[in-house]
C-alpha cells in the first residue's frame, strides 16, 4: 500500500504531538522516576537532580493534563500525594528505553569522534 501525502502529514502531526509531550529538560527524567513505581513529590524531586519545586509542580501538572500520570491524594495527616503512570504513560516505557539506548550510542559516537 502506497503512503499518500495525507498519510504522511497525519504521521508527522502524531510524531510532533509525541515530541511536544516529552520535550524539555524535565519531562523524561520525571516519567523515568515513576516508571518502576508510584512516587511522592519529594521522592521525584530527589530522583530528578536540580529541579526546583515550582518547576516540578508545573511539569507534573502538564503530565497529568496529558494523561501520562495520575495524582492520588490520601487522607492522611499531613495529606499524602502520590504520582503514578497511567496506562498511556506506562506505554511510553519501551519508547524511553529505546531513546536511552540510542542516546547512549549517540554520545559514545560523539566522544569517539572527538578523541
Amino acid at each position: 500500500m502506497k503512503t499518500t501525502g495525507t498519510d504522511c502529514q497525519y504521521e508527522m502531526i502524531a510524531a510532533q504531538d509525541a515530541l511536544e509531550l516529552i520535550q524539555g529538560k524535565w519531562r523524561i527524567p520525571i516519567v523515568l522516576s515513576i516508571v518502576y513505581g508510584n512516587k511522592r513529590f519529594g521522592e521525584i524531586r530527589r530522583a530528578v537532580s536540580n529541579i526546583s519545586p515550582k518547576m516540578l509542580s508545573q511539569e507534573l501538572k502538564a503530565l497529568e493534563e496529558n494523561k501520562i500520570i495520575t495524582r492520588q491524594l490520601y487522607d492522611t495527616m499531613p495529606i499524602t500525594v502520590e504520582y503514578s503512570l497511567t496506562p498511556l504513560g506506562a506505554s511510553m516505557r519501551q519508547l524511553l528505553v529505546e531513546l536511552l539506548n540510542w542516546g547512549t550510542c549517540f554520545r559514545k559516537a560523539l566522544i569517539d569522534k572527538n578523541n
